[in-house]
C-alpha cells in the first residue's frame, strides 16, 4: 500500500488497517515456522506497510502533513 493511499484514509481506518496487517503478519510468521509459507517476501512487505501506516498516524498526532 502506498503512502498516498494511506493518507486518503481516516485515522480510524488506518488504525483498523494496522490491526489487520498485524494479524496477517502473525499468520505469515506462523506459516514460516510450519514450513507452509509460499512467498517469504510478503513478510517484509507487510512490515513496511505497518511502518508506513504508523508513521502517518504519528504525523497526524504531531500536526505534520
Amino acid at each position: 500500500m502506498k503512502a498516498n493511499d494511506i493518507r486518503n484514509l481516516s485515522t480510524v481506518e488506518i488504525e483498523t488497517q494496522v490491526n489487520e496487517l498485524k494479524d496477517e503478519l502473525f499468520n505469515l510468521r506462523f506459516q514460516l515456522a510450519t514450513g507452509q509459507l509460499d512467498n517469504p517476501m510478503r513478510i517484509r512487505e507487510v512490515r513496511k506497510d505497518i511502518a508506513r501506516a504508523k508513521t502517518i498516524l504519528r504525523e497526524r498526532e504531531l500536526g505534520i502533513g
